[in-house]
């Protein structure tokens, strides 16, 4: 783990709140998309319950879409399946 997510996350493993830099932000996402299974389907709602176990602020919402928007999770146009694309062979 790097110092600089080390940093964000408390004794729990619990990301203790949303970074303002680029590279802590970068981190914490990059810690939230390890915690799912590349290439299974997710539901929101999978989705949700593994988020809101990972941080203390209470904002899944924000943290999903973030996900999104990094493009390091992708999700279907009615938002009813989520994945993370496999690592190419």
């Amino acid at each position: 783990m790097s110092d600089v997510l080390a940093s964000l996350l408390d004794n729990d493993g619990k990301i203790k709140r949303w970074p303002k830099k680029p590279e802590e932000r970068a981190a914490v996402l990059g810690y939230l998309a390890g915690k799912f299974e590349k290439g299974k389907d997710y539901t929101e709602k999978d989705v949700n319950a593994i988020i809101g176990g990972l941080h203390a602020f209470n904002d899944i919402t924000m943290l999903r879409r973030e996900l999104i928007t990094a493009k390091l999770m992708n999700r279907t146009p009615d938002c009813k399946r989520y994945w993370i694309e496999p690592e190419a062979q």
